[in-house]
């Protein structure tokens, strides 16, 4: 019997999902993919400043397990730069945060930083905005 998944946990999802060159097709076959939980990892310490260890805290997950997430994320932003490829980030192993900043490290949650998402007498879990559901929708959907 495999293992359970440990869910990564996120803060916020990103407001674009896809970068690359300016002159690229919408369509474009040759992409990297990136998970938002690459995201996160990318967006706690090269952003936030955050140690390893920090973003482990905050992502509810180990340090080597970061440190892994974090060399992918490192390559496929490289893949994308140097080859001239887009760049989708989208899908993953991970679960939105609260909102409230539960756990989260120096501040550095988004939804309480900048307001997304919850207020305090809202709950937690079916308060989602709709890019959240179109994401959530997405994962489910590709899992199939």
């Amino acid at each position: 019997m495999p293992r359970p998944i440990k869910w990564r946990k996120v803060c916020s999802l990103p407001d674009n999902n896809r970068f690359g060159p300016l002159d690229s097709p919408a369509d474009m076959t040759d992409t990297v993919n990136m998970t938002i939980d690459e995201y996160e990892t990318i967006r706690l310490i090269d952003l936030d400043g955050l140690t390893q260890e920090e973003s482990a805290s905050q992502m509810n997950i180990s340090r080597t397990t970061v440190q892994g997430i974090y060399d992918g994320a490192r390559r496929k932003l490289a893949e994308s730069l140097v080859n001239g490829k887009v760049l989708r980030i989208e899908g993953g192993e991970y679960q939105l945060c609260d909102g409230k900043g539960n756990g989260c490290c120096k501040g550095s949650c988004q939804r309480r930083r900048y307001g997304r998402g919850f207020t305090e007498n809202q709950e937690n879990s079916n308060n989602l905005n709709n890019k959240e559901l179109e994401y959530k929708n997405e994962n489910s959907n590709a899992g199939k």
